[in-house]
């Protein structure tokens, strides 16, 4: 079974940048759509960004023009990189592999 370990969290004020990661164990990371939802307090689950094995990229539309999902199929890893932060991107932030995996989380709290 696939572990998916998210790393990259923090604290950031309003405006501010974070980098996520995701490091994935297991075989055949290429040809898996990779994802970033998040769960933020009293709401529902969402989806941030997906990248397919080939690259093709969607985006929330809270989200387009900010955040960039990118994949490094030599390293099993994906990222997602977020900028100017606003508090409303407060949540935990969980990667996805598929439609059956999903990381245990990481907060991003952004705050001044």
């Amino acid at each position: 079974q696939v572990q998916l370990v998210e790393s990259g969290g923090g604290l950031v004020q309003p405006g501010g940048s974070l980098r996520l990661s995701c490091a994935a164990s297991g075989s055949f990371f290429s040809i898996y759509t990779m994802g970033w939802y998040r769960q933020a307090p009293g709401k529902q689950r969402e989806l941030v960004a997906s990248i397919t094995g080939g690259g093709n990229t969607i985006y929330a539309v809270s989200v387009k023009g900010r955040f960039t999902i990118s994949r490094d199929n030599a390293k099993n890893t994906v990222y997602l990189q977020m900028n100017s932060l606003k508090p409303e991107d407060t949540a935990v932030y969980i990667c996805t592999q598929g439609t059956k995996s999903w990381g245990q989380g990481t907060q991003v709290t952004v705050s001044s």
